[in-house]
């Protein structure tokens, strides 16, 4: 499965549409395998301050292309200073989105295309890939809901964005997942966190189990 050396720490993107609690499953997943939590875009002082640019909805709203060529820069700067050296350190690392976030969100949601926008974080990132990805899925109704009205003022740009967006996000991550089953999985994340995030565990293990038999 691994594109790396087996001396090295594993890495694994845990994603999903917005409001599909992937950001609490990656931290409950790292905490378990007492892996590096991180995030994107963010991750590196650098990285915290472009994904400020990117979301906050009060400042000026970039266009599509320069969207995601700060996301690519993030992610640039997270595998270069926090992913990598992690895993040459032997670290396992759980990232909260990686280069897929990209080509759902940009590639397929901002209409930019998913080849382009995979050749910029294949340079953004030297081609680093996760061991695994962890897909989330829920219901896009159900993921609006918990999104919640009460949050309004609160939503980031890319939240703001509503349904139309979330549903060609959610088409596009399924896609990757067909393309690629060795590499992806796609957990049900209905129910309780510590139900989603059982289901989140054994799908995990059973993959890095799998792994290490190869």
């Amino acid at each position: 499965m691994s594109d790396r050396l087996p001396e090295t720490g594993r890495f694994i993107a845990v994603e999903g549409a917005d409001g599909t609690g992937k950001s609490t499953q990656a931290r409950l997943l790292a905490e378990r395998l007492g892996a590096l939590f991180t995030r994107e875009p963010g991750g590196t002082p650098l990285g915290e301050r472009i994904r400020d640019l990117v979301l906050d909805p009060s400042g000026p709203t970039p266009v599509d292309r320069a969207e995601a060529l700060l996301m690519a820069a993030a992610r640039a700067q997270h595998v270069e200073m926090v992913v990598g050296p992690a895993l040459a350190d032997g670290r396992d690392v759980v990232s909260d989105r990686y280069v897929a976030s990209s080509i759902a969100y940009q590639g397929h949601g901002r209409g930019l295309g998913a080849a382009p926008v995979a050749e910029v974080n294949e340079f953004a990132t030297g081609g680093l890939a996760p061991d695994l990805v962890v897909l989330i899925e829920v219901a896009t109704p159900v993921a609006g809901s918990r999104l919640g009205d009460d949050r309004e003022g609160e939503l980031d740009r890319i939240e703001q964005a509503g349904h139309d967006l979330q549903t060609v996000v959610v088409d596009a991550y399924r896609a990757m997942a067909a393309a690629d089953p060795d590499r992806w999985v796609v957990v049900d994340g209905g129910g309780t966190v510590d139900e989603v995030a059982a289901r989140v565990a054994a799908a995990v293990d059973a993959r890095l189990d799998s792994g290490r038999d190869r």
